[in-house]
């Protein structure tokens, strides 16, 4: 008599244990606990590095604007409440040098200011009706690489702590630290 014992006996050479199975799982599980900030700190990155894209085109407009307009800075609000307003604001003054209307959106700003103001940005409404080649903050003339025109409308990039992206007359744009004038 042939004794042969039930396939369920038998060893499996190739066949993983539960307990292979569950360190597997594990490591897995670690892995993505991992990626998944790093992978948010990179999309946060993106969005502000494509913020600063928007502000380097709004910068750019505001260069036509001064060329149309003898080099004097528009007299804008610091910002709107809500885009339904009359009042002059770096959207509806600017509109006609941009190409597309989402260069005033930060694509980070989770506050939608965009959608409620017509803009993610906020203006520097001392430089109000100054000529560029004088320009002057509180009366103090300044370089224009030290005077912000143009900046986030608050802190959306929270990854980068109180940073803000703002335009500077020179043209340039930088992440800086946030600072808030009370009224």
């Amino acid at each position: 008599m042939n004794s042969t014992a039930p396939a369920c006996q038998r060893k499996c050479p190739g066949a993983f244990t539960l307990i292979e199975l569950l360190v597997t799982i594990c490591i897995i599980a670690v892995l993505v606990s991992i990626a998944i900030p790093a992978t948010n700190r990179v999309v946060h990155s993106a969005r502000a590095s494509q913020c600063m894209g928007h502000l380097r085109g709004i910068g750019n407009a505001l260069q036509m604007y001064l060329t149309d307009n003898n080099n004097v800075m528009p007299t804008l609000v610091v910002a709107r409440e809500n885009k339904d307003e009359e009042e002059a604001a770096i959207d509806n003054t600017l509109s006609e040098y941009v190409q597309d209307r989402d260069a005033f959106r930060c694509p980070a700003d989770n506050k939608h200011f965009y959608e409620k103001t017509g803009t993610s940005y906020v203006w520097n409404n001392l430089l109000n009706g100054q000529h560029t080649a004088s320009l002057s903050m509180m009366g103090i003339i300044k370089d224009g690489s030290r005077i912000p025109v143009i900046s986030d409308k608050e802190n959306f990039h929270k990854y980068r702590e109180v940073e803000v992206n703002i335009l500077y007359a020179d043209g340039h744009v930088a992440r800086e630290i946030q600072f808030v004038v009370d009224e």
